[in-house]
Formats: structure tokens, sequence, C-alpha cells
């Protein structure tokens, strides 16, 4: 099964990267982290966002589409980073994301969904 691990935003990623000791030490974590999934097989992808101040978004109501400029609010609603794994199922993906390196200096939280398979969709 697929799942997208999306690594919730905090004020502090809308903020920007700044390097710092905490991040180098973090980006290292994360780097022996995306090792171990990538060597397990589960790692498809993965990558950081920047902060939504960068980003745009496309809003649709029929034939009509409006873009407005970020930032976006509320942080906590966002999405500062994903990973795309293959896993065996939802207890797999949670165990790989309960071994992860807390990716923010302070609380965050990471959120596990499910890609539709085709099945799914019959």
């Amino acid at each position: 099964m697929r799942v997208m691990v999306l690594i919730k935003a905090t004020e502090d990623s809308e903020k920007g990267f700044s390097p710092s000791a905490w991040s180098i030490e973090m980006l290292e974590a994360m780097g022996k982290f995306n090792q171990e999934l990538s060597q397990a097989g589960v790692l498809i992808a993965a990558d950081g966002l920047k902060p939504s101040s960068c980003g745009k978004r496309i809003a649709f109501d029929g034939p009509n589409r409006t873009v407005t400029d970020g930032p976006f609010a509320p942080a906590r609603d966002l999405v500062a980073g994903f990973w795309l794994w293959e896993v065996k199922d939802m207890d797999d993906a949670l165990a790989w994301a309960r071994r992860c390196p807390n990716p923010m200096p302070a609380p965050c939280e990471i959120e596990i969904r499910p890609l539709y398979q085709a099945a799914d969709l019959n």
C-alpha cells in the first residue's frame, strides 16, 4: 500500500529555513532516516516545501479560476514536507513514522494518508 506522509507546518517552518546548529543536526538525522527508508524499499519520494508565502492557491468554481498569493494561515493546516512510502499496511507506516526524528525544533505533527488504489475506484 502506498501512503503519503505529511509533515505539518508550524509557525517556525512558515518563517522559512535558516541554517542553525539544530537544523544541521536535524538534516543529518533526517538523512539517516531517509537512507533507512530507502534501504528497506519503503521510500518512493520525499522533500521539504518552502513556506506558503512562496506559494499560490488556485480556487476552482466551474470555469472560473481565482489565484491567491501566499502566505496562507493557520500554519497548523499547512504542509511543510512529505514522503511517499510503499508499506505493507497502516501499522507498518505507523512503525516507520514512530522512528522518524522530530522534523521541527518545536512540537509538530505528521499525518499519514493512504493513496487510492485502482481497486478502491471500482
